[in-house]
């Protein structure tokens, strides 16, 4: 937050200053007490198992210069820094966000999606670097607190940003994007992702659709037009809707596309301009992320030429399908999250490799998919029963489905479950030999990012 100070906020967030200089300067915001970045407002939420006001002390300890507050009328004698009283800290926070939206005048993109917003989001901003100085999310502050600080963080000097916006509940969208306020929106899928708190893919894409309730008038929708759920989407009155995908009613299209050892390229139609696309990113899905971007760039006035060269040199996220080599061994670790279409999406790649030894797939629990969680799973194993692997490893309660699955189609698949992490460890470090592939994919509470990390640093 440039040119900030404490009265200010404040006044933005209707807030009441109990103690402290309202001219103190407030640079950045903290939800984490012990993490200040400098001349910090501390955001104590109240959450079900924890009321951070107890932190408030502490955080003052760790260099913040000011604090909201919603349980205190008066400031505690003797207290440190600014406090500023407020009727609920979150919405507080929101208001805020909403403020620092107000002072800006580049253009923001909102990004959504059920599978690969994060690596869209750095798609999109990998293409617009090429010709803006980009702003981009921090890590995974796509909620409706993590919106408002990543807003807060946009400095002047910034000619666009592109902003990540999750949901996994009703109601939630709107509220990010009518914090974010985006210019321009992309909606990436609509999967099955939170389906167990949204009931069904009609509700999941209605939530997705009501990041419009955010985008500015005259603004422009980008939807992707291969997905059965966006393609026949329209952006609401006084908005534009653009598609990507491979039909012809794509205003960004990618024709002549192929795969070599996971890597896609293409040709890029960008209303009409042709442009090779190669990508240093796994799957055929990168292909859609990837005219997303291009078409966020063109957009924002970055030619498709410069958008794709930039593309060109990205190389992934860390735990999205990031692929190294350790001993001979190829891995691929996809452990940051898992869906049924990221799940399968993954067991394509491996199946496209060529490797001197086996194809092995280490899956885990996809988490969140409601009642009909173990129909998901087995699926996933039907497909990857179908598919090129030559070993399943599987891993957790909800994963024996995808097991079940896979025999269920190829009953001579050979497969082993594992329930201890320590055990599935100890087995690809003693078990994978030169020239095998291994793909590690599971939802993030699985902790299968662990295992990559510990099997590539121990394995010799």
């Amino acid at each position: 937050m440039e040119h900030m100070t404490a009265g200010r906020i404040a006044g933005a967030c209707r807030g009441k200053i109990l103690t402290g200089d309202p001219g103190t300067p407030v640079d950045h915001i903290s939800l984490n007490s012990n993490e200040m970045k400098g001349n910090d407002l501390f955001v104590p939420l109240i959450g079900e198992k924890t009321d951070a006001h107890r932190y408030l002390l502490q955080a003052f300890e760790h260099g913040a210069a000011a604090a909201f507050t919603s349980e205190h009328s008066r400031a505690p004698e003797g207290a440190p820094g600014v406090w500023i009283q407020v009727d609920d800290t979150k919405k507080a926070l929101q208001e805020l966000g909403r403020y620092c939206r107000s002072r800006l005048t580049l253009p923001v993109i909102g990004v959504t999606g059920s599978v690969g917003k994060t690596t869209t989001r750095e798609m999109v901003a990998s293409a617009l670097s090429a010709g803006r100085k980009v702003f981009k999310t921090p890590g995974n502050y796509n909620s409706q607190v993590g919106v408002p600080v990543t807003l807060s963080e946009i400095r002047r000097d910034h000619e666009v940003a592109v902003v990540e916006l999750g949901m996994s509940e009703a109601g939630e969208m709107t509220v990010i994007a009518q914090i974010a306020c985006p210019d321009i929106a992309v909606i990436t899928n609509i999967g099955v992702a939170h389906i167990g708190q949204l009931g069904s893919q009609e509700n999941i894409c209605q939530e997705k659709l009501s990041i419009q309730d955010g985008l500015k008038q005259g603004g422009t929708l980008i939807l992707n037009g291969d997905d059965p759920w966006l393609k026949d989407r329209k952006a609401r009155e006084g908005c534009h809707t653009l598609y990507y995908g491979t039909g012809q009613h794509c205003d960004y299209r990618a024709v002549d596309i192929r795969i070599t050892e996971g890597y896609p390229a293409f040709t890029a139609v960008c209303r009409g301009v042709s442009v090779p696309v190669k990508l240093k990113v796994m799957g055929i899905h990168q292909v859609g992320n990837a005219l997303a971007a291009l078409a966020a760039a063109d957009l924002c006035g970055v030619s498709p030429e410069a958008a794709a060269e930039a593309l060109g040199t990205f190389e992934g996220y860390r735990g999205r399908q990031q692929r190294f080599e350790k001993d001979g061994i190829v891995f691929i670790d996809d452990t940051y999250n898992a869906s049924p279409v990221s799940m399968n999406g993954a067991v394509d790649i491996l199946s496209s490799l060529e490797p001197s030894g086996r194809r092995i797939a280490v899956l885990a629990d996809m988490k969140e998919l409601g009642e009909e969680e173990l129909r998901f799973h087995r699926e996933v194993g039907e497909h990857l029963g179908g598919s090129r692997v030559n070993l399943l490893l599987t891993f957790g309660e909800l994963a024996k489905a995808i097991q079940e699955g896979a025999l269920n189609r190829r009953p001579d698949l050979e497969t082993l479950h594992f329930q201890d992490k320590a055990e599935l460890e100890q087995y690809l470090l003693t078990q994978l030999k030169k020239g095998d592939a291994v793909l590690l994919k599971g939802s993030n509470s699985m902790k299968l990012g662990e295992v990559a990390q510990h099997v590539c640093q121990h394995h010799h």
